[in-house]
């Protein structure tokens, strides 16, 4: 009994190891959402449905749907639409300049992976606290990005966590290669617009998104941990250019 007990005590500590370890390759925020900037406190709310702004969304929204005439940006939109790293790493890589991955650049890519994880929380508050209502609900028609409706139908509009995502990424990059920094901040500034083009967003959602990314940042270079994984990143860019002179 002892020895079965032994056994059965190795097994569950090795499978915690095991799972620990899993989980320890997916990095959590830096920050809760408490510890954010919260944009309910410093962004104005989104329009009133009477409102000349509110009339400006609906205006974007029919541009939005006239874009996706051109297969082109339907494509980029369609793409832009992929909630995860690798599709960050995947559309700022040529703007960068440089293929960013796990495996080719470690450091920034956890920068990166970790900043926008951490910026993400921004959004979190303002999003309960509104619970605006999506364009494509409003309207009762269809996304470019189906596969989402479903689970994107009760959730907050006001401010665009894509457009949060993509503009972090494309000042933390910036920040890296400010050589490229026009090229890099149009691909974020289209990642935004690409969320109007999908009608998952309206255009208000999208400007306060580039203005919750900002606030995200500043925040995030006041947190010690990721000025680390941003010393890194930097030692780590600098290092591969070199090489690639």
């Amino acid at each position: 009994m002892n020895d079965f007990t032994m056994k059965d005590t190795l097994f569950l500590f090795l499978l915690l190891a095991v799972t620990l370890s899993v989980r320890s390759q997916e990095p959590l925020p830096l920050l809760t959402p408490q510890q954010m900037p919260n944009p309910v406190r410093f962004l104005p709310p989104p329009p009133d449905t009477l409102s000349d702004a509110f009339a400006y969304d609906q205006s974007q929204y029919r541009w939005g749907k006239e874009q996706r005439l051109d297969s082109a940006r339907l494509a980029i939109a369609v793409r832009d639409a992929d909630w995860s790293i690798d599709c960050i790493c995947r559309e700022f890589s040529e703007p960068f300049g440089m293929t960013i991955s796990k495996e080719a650049t470690p450091a920034i890519f956890r920068m990166l992976y970790v900043g926008l994880i951490t910026a993400d929380m921004v959004g979190k508050l303002p999003k309960d606290f509104y619970k605006r209502t999506r364009p494509y609900v409003y309207y009762g028609e269809p996304t470019i990005y189906p596969q989402d409706e479903d689970e994107l139908r009760y959730n907050g509009s006001y401010p665009s966590g894509h457009t949060i995502e993509g503009w972090c990424a494309a000042l933390l990059l910036t920040e890296l290669n400010p050589d490229r920094a026009d090229t890099i901040l149009a691909r974020g500034f289209m990642y935004g617009q690409s969320r109007v083009i999908a009608g998952y967003h309206w255009q208000s959602d999208v400007d306060a998104g580039r203005l919750a990314a900002s606030a995200a940042i500043a925040r995030l270079h006041a947190d010690k941990r990721f000025m680390r994984l941003l010393r890194k990143a930097h030692r780590e860019y600098r290092c591969l250019s070199r090489k690639k002179r």
